[in-house]
């Protein structure tokens, strides 16, 4: 998927160095790229790169301004474009990831009225989701923050 766009090799490649453990060498590999790409770069990297920068941001503050970016990132990826990168994607298939990470966020910092609201535009997408088990986590990541919202549930997911 990645083998063709050396862009989203680097994502990817630094993506990999978080999940290796190296939080910190992944923030600095995505900002660096984040500073290449540039406010009007490629709005598809500028979205993947966002989401998984929240990922190892260092903290909820920073993980929200990279969550906001890759969703106002993703509302400039056309079909077209996605279809560039793999012919089964479609844009729709990640907003509800990206409503529920603002949700997560949010929820943590307190600020329950934008984690409800984004919260129900996740739920109003899962439509675009697949029936595979990405699509399964995402429903259920969507179940459990609205518990933990409900709750006044404040913690970081574990």
């Amino acid at each position: 998927m990645t083998g063709s766009d050396p862009t989203m090799a680097e994502i990817a490649a630094a993506v990999e160095v978080g999940r290796a453990g190296d939080r910190v060498g992944a923030r600095d590999r995505l900002t660096a790229l984040w500073e290449r790409i540039g406010a009007g770069g490629d709005p598809l990297h500028r979205c993947v790169l966002a989401h998984y920068a929240a990922d190892v941001a260092g903290d909820a503050h920073e993980e929200l301004r990279w969550d906001e970016r890759a969703l106002a990132a993703a509302e400039e990826v056309t079909d077209e474009r996605t279809r560039e990168l793999d012919p089964a994607l479609r844009i729709a298939g990640f907003y509800p990831s990206l409503h529920l990470n603002l949700a997560d966020v949010h929820r943590r910092l307190g600020n329950d009225e934008p984690a409800r609201w984004h919260l129900q535009q996740a739920a109003d997408r899962v439509e675009a989701l697949p029936g595979d088990g990405y699509g399964t986590m995402i429903r259920s990541g969507i179940e459990r923050c609205g518990e933990r919202l409900a709750r006044g549930d404040r913690s970081v997911p574990g």
